[in-house]
């Protein structure tokens, strides 16, 4: 690592990754509420501003030298079996894609889509599960780390709030907001990297914009959104039990092991 993990660094690209994203959105002219409505307003309104949010999120984790630790675990969860719970997550968005009509979709809609998927689930979890919480293991317990960055992730969504979204449904997003950013930390821990966490949150994005735009069936997230939400939380205890992931004492332990070999050789 080039720069030291510090909360006072993660909070600081928090910060700026949410003001770049707000600006950019604003001056697209695009309504929270319109987006997902066509391939016009979801490249214009969210596609664009989260592109930018990528480049400039890995231009940061490039010169903070935080790719190994945001992107992986040193020691996944001993414990297995709350994967379920993403797994549920994973099955309602398929369910969600299967109750959509895709006759109302044209192709550049669809790849509208795939891309707000894309660059959602590399830049908010890259933000929230990857920099904020190398940072926060810096100096928090892991019970910590998993709070706080669940409890940003959702408060990050109170801009759509700015962006034309009515504020009550918004507020109700930010509470699932962080519950679900629990299932994405589950993720993170049972399987040891949050490329999982990103292709999870990039499928459930997709699935509840296509079904809230075009539904068959209903649109079964809103539904069974806050229920997973609540078992995540629920079983979140088991794949904190046990962590030690501290960026500093891995960086140590890395530069320690050299000389150690060549002692005993």
């Amino acid at each position: 690592m080039r720069i030291t993990p510090r909360i006072r660094i993660g909070i600081a690209i928090y910060i700026g990754y949410v003001f770049v994203i707000f600006v950019v959105s604003k001056l697209s002219g695009v309504a929270y509420t319109e987006i997902g409505k066509s391939a016009e307003f979801t490249w214009r309104g969210a596609v664009l501003d989260l592109a930018v949010g990528a480049v400039l999120l890995a231009i940061t984790t490039w010169l903070l030298g935080w790719w190994k630790p945001a992107l992986f675990e040193r020691k996944r969860s001993r414990h297995k079996w709350p994967i379920f719970v993403p797994a549920l997550m994973l099955v309602v968005a398929v369910v969600n894609l299967s109750s959509t009509d895709w006759s109302k979709f044209d192709a550049s809609f669809i790849l509208s889509l795939l891309a707000l998927g894309v660059a959602v689930g590399f830049c908010e979890e890259l933000l929230s599960r990857g920099l904020l919480l190398t940072a926060f293991r810096s100096r928090l317990s892991e019970v910590w780390v998993w709070l706080l960055t669940s409890a940003l992730f959702g408060g990050m969504h109170i801009i759509n709030a700015a962006l034309g979204a009515p504020l009550g449904p918004t507020l109700g997003q930010v509470v699932i907001a962080a519950m679900s950013g629990t299932c994405f930390y589950i993720v993170r821990r049972v399987t040891g990297s949050l490329i999982w966490a990103m292709a999870l949150h990039g499928i459930w994005d997709v699935s509840v914009f296509a079904v809230g735009f075009a539904p068959l069936d209903g649109a079964w997230a809103s539904i069974l959104a806050p229920v997973i939400g609540v078992l995540a939380v629920a079983v979140v205890a088991w794949v904190i039990k046990g962590t030690d992931e501290k960026p500093l004492a891995s960086a140590r332990a890395m530069e320690s092991t050299p000389r150690q070999h060549r002692r005993s050789t």
